[in-house]
């Protein structure tokens, strides 16, 4: 079952965290551009941390940070 679609989400996005520039859109949440995969493990789990929120992996390879 989904969503009802008048509902709100239950999460907030905090960051984003690519290897590809073009992903790169704009919005509230924070989006970083990392050189390599390791950078961006590192970048999202520090993040993450500091800012007690979860974190999810994309099928795009993208990393978000998200809180619920």
């Amino acid at each position: 079952m989904g969503r009802e679609a008048n509902s709100e989400p239950k999460y907030d996005i905090l960051a984003l965290v690519t290897l590809d520039k073009n992903r790169i859109l704009g919005g509230k949440q924070l989006t970083l551009l990392a050189k390599d995969e390791a950078e961006q493990k590192v970048m999202t789990a520090d993040i993450a941390k500091a800012l007690k929120a979860d974190v999810v992996q994309m099928t795009s390879g993208d990393y978000l940070v998200i809180r619920v």
